[in-house]
């Protein structure tokens, strides 16, 4: 059987950083034991370093190898869930303070990037939520009642004006919310890796956590060539890895992107002009944006490694077409598809593992602010400092995970296969 290529992933090719860390040798004592070398995990370390507290980070590959180097790079303010449905979920108070520290993401983000100096493509002109529909206008409006309730900078946009920033005549209208903004991701979290790194902070790749036990008050991670002894421990590997432990109780699902060659200098001027990034109010979502070189990068939930890769990428092709007809004889050039880790309750959790010891994970695809923010309260909980936006609970069970994770690839294959005739633009050709 002939292999596959490996995915060419656009943001290990553009990623200016090419820092290594060696694996894990020999026995180290420290305050805090970190898995995972994603934007939580990274965070922590940082958050941790920062503050004069030692710190080990356990990536089984190199830092951001998962999600935070397959993300599609928009750091949004709050989760997918609206904030109403994110307090009737949690409670009123428990709820807003989620909401609240959340709102705040955006800009714990791009602040962290211009003190440490983290060249990322970092642009933070806002988000669009794009209406795919009537009905996704109405959700749209709602959405935009909620956050003007809590004094959010949100404006809803017609189809006119959504046209003129997008290019595209393809939609109902838009949500824009100036908090939020777009990041090449790998870059990133390679950034904050490298200042955690220069406070102190210790980072070995390579190092896969064969077993995790507690031990004489201390937690004993056991690695092929060393140990890590510590008495707290935080496990950030969200939809990847174990940790020397189960996976996390998670319903995991694809999200696949494609990027094109860079854009003519005329396309660029017509395509994202004020550089927002793009999502839509489809069941199977999808999104674009463009990078600091010009290229324009759709995604949409899906495996392109899986049996309905073919079904993506002509979706895909699709896609384009309709949203850019002039593009349509564009080809994409890059493509790759990264894992996102969903709670049935679409929100983070954290999950105490044992004594001093949690896991983080949950963010349900909004993987940058949420995890910045989630690394930098768990440096707060292992210091005593502060808390978690979330209870801390005892591990649960997702009830027909598997199944549930096959559904979401099955549907989004099967809306893939049938979504061959679009509607035509909504409004008058723009020359898009």
């Amino acid at each position: 059987m002939a292999r596959r290529p490996a995915p060419r992933i656009l943001w290990r090719e553009t990623a200016p950083e090419d820092a290594s860390y060696p694996p894990l040798e020999g026995t180290l004592d420290v305050d805090v034991a970190v898995i995972g070398g994603g934007f939580t995990g990274i965070s922590t370390a940082y958050h941790l370093a920062a503050s004069g507290v030692t710190v080990a980070v356990l990536e089984a590959e190199t830092i951001g190898f998962g999600g935070s180097g397959r993300n599609v790079g928009l750091v949004n303010a709050g989760l997918w869930m609206p904030p109403d449905a994110v307090e009737a979920e949690l409670g009123a108070e428990e709820g807003a303070a989620l909401n609240a520290r959340l709102a705040d993401g955006p800009t714990l983000v791009f602040e962290l990037i211009e003190r440490l100096q983290i060249e990322c493509e970092a642009v933070r002109q806002g988000t669009l939520h794009l209406a795919h529909s009537p009905s996704g206008l109405r959700d749209l409006e709602d959405r935009h009642a909620q956050q003007r309730t809590r004094g959010s900078p949100v404006r809803l946009l017609d189809a006119e004006e959504t046209a003129r920033r997008t290019g595209s005549t393809a939609f109902h209208g838009a949500l824009w919310d100036a908090r939020a903004g777009t990041i090449q991701p790998l870059a990133y979290v390679q950034g904050l890796a490298r200042a955690a790194a220069a406070q102190g902070a210790r980072i070995c790749e390579h190092s896969v956590v064969e077993s995790t036990v507690r031990d004489g008050g201390a937690w004993r991670l056991v690695t092929r060539n060393g140990i890590v002894r510590a008495p707290r421990l935080v496990r950030a590997t969200n939809a990847y890895g174990t940790g020397g432990g189960g996976p996390n109780p998670i319903i995991a699902a694809h999200y696949f992107q494609l990027a094109t060659a860079p854009l003519a200098p005329a396309e660029r001027e017509r395509i994202l002009a004020g550089g927002e990034g793009c999502w839509d109010t489809a069941t199977i979502m999808s999104s674009f944006r463009m990078d600091r070189a010009g290229r324009l990068i759709l995604g949409a939930l899906g495996d392109l490694g899986g049996a309905g890769g073919s079904a993506h990428r002509g979706w895909a092709k699709r896609k384009l077409r309709h949203l850019f007809p002039r593009l349509r004889d564009l080809d994409f050039e890059h493509a790759w598809t990264g894992r996102v880790a969903m709670t049935s309750a679409h929100l983070p959790r954290v999950e105490r593992l044992g004594e001093g010891a949690v896991s983080i994970f949950g963010y349900s695809g909004r993987g940058i602010a949420p995890g910045t923010v989630f690394g930098q309260a768990a440096a707060n909980w292992a210091t005593g400092q502060g808390t978690f936006p979330v209870v801390i609970t005892d591990p649960v069970r997702e009830p027909r995970a598997a199944l549930r994770s096959a559904a979401y690839e099955s549907g989004a294959t099967l809306f893939h296969l049938i979504d061959s005739r679009r509607s035509a633009p909504i409004g008058p050709d723009r020359g898009t």
